[in-house]
């Protein structure tokens, strides 16, 4: 099993004017991530836009990633969904050589219960091919994986981690405390990865790390390596630049940095729309203060 830890990076899915996937500026992107260190990428998760991408160009994606991937980083493909069958066939029709597990929200919008949630999750582990991590957001599913859940999950010999991207420490304390010593703690906030990293977490899978991998590597690898210190100061440097991010819905807020960088446009898909004007002025200040402070 490929390694996890350290800073995964949730890939955005770039697009060109008229909407389709620009490979281009793709390819970009994945040179500009490789390059800045980080240590695997992450693939049509929320930040991909998977939701609005269709089968065809998820195919399409995921294929060009594999084929653009000198430094061999391991690939995590996200497999998620609230009908567990569908779940399932995408598991059947996706191309899994090359992808080394899958990161799987939990249920959004029907609110199963945790039984329902256990039995979701143990579908998708039994039948996929890849390890699964979980990924508990429950600010986009409206559902909570709770702590005894994770642990029940934990169990599973195909389930190897969770994403936390609830905000509570005190539950990531929990499982960290009570899980088994090789399920993998990750982050999923970016401003929150070094206390988590205090608590027993192994890394982050983070949205700044698209346009800023050095950034994100300055905090995870200190404190990975207790120089809590260093890591602090790493921190502060993100700290005006990253709640922007997701001040209009992630990934509109990165996708505006990286436009600012020259990596890609600005497009997103439906009922999402581009950065305002106020925010473009937010980011592009907040930008050069971090490259002042950087040099």
């Amino acid at each position: 099993m490929r390694d996890f830890s350290g800073t995964g990076v949730a890939l955005v899915t770039p697009f060109d004017a008229q909407g389709n996937v620009d490979f281009e500026a793709l390819g970009r992107l994945l040179d500009h991530t490789a390059k800045g260190g980080v240590d695997y990428w992450v693939v049509q998760g929320t930040t991909g836009e998977s939701v609005t991408l269709t089968q065809k160009e998820k195919h399409e994606v995921l294929a060009f990633i594999k084929a653009n991937n000198p430094k061999n980083l391991p690939i995590v493909l996200g497999i998620g969904g609230n009908n567990t069958h569908v779940v399932l066939e995408q598991l059947q029709e996706m191309d899994l050589e090359g992808v080394d597990a899958i990161l799987s929200v939990s249920p959004a919008y029907n609110k199963p219960t945790q039984e329902g949630i256990y039995q979701h999750y143990k579908m998708v582990a039994d039948a996929s091919p890849v390890p699964v991590i979980l990924y508990n957001v429950p600010g986009r599913t409206a559902s909570k994986i709770k702590v005894k859940t994770t642990l029940r999950l934990a169990a599973h010999p195909n389930i190897i981690g969770t994403k936390e991207a609830t905000g509570d420490i005190g539950d990531a304390i929990e499982i960290a405390r009570k899980a088994p010593a090789d399920f993998l703690l990750i982050s999923g906030d970016d401003l929150l990865t070094l206390p988590l990293i205090s608590v027993g977490c192994k890394g982050v899978i983070s949205v700044l790390a698209n346009a800023l991998p050095e950034a994100m590597q300055a905090i995870v690898k200190p404190a990975l390596a207790n120089d809590m210190q260093e890591a602090g100061k790493a921190v502060h440097q993100i700290a005006e630049i990253n709640p922007l991010m997701y001040a209009e819905a992630n990934p509109v807020g990165v996708k505006q940095l990286l436009k600012e960088m020259h990596i890609c446009e600005n497009h997103v898909r439906l009922p999402l729309l581009p950065a305002t004007a106020p925010l473009q002025e937010k980011i592009k200040n907040a930008y050069s203060s971090f490259l002042v402070v950087e040099h």
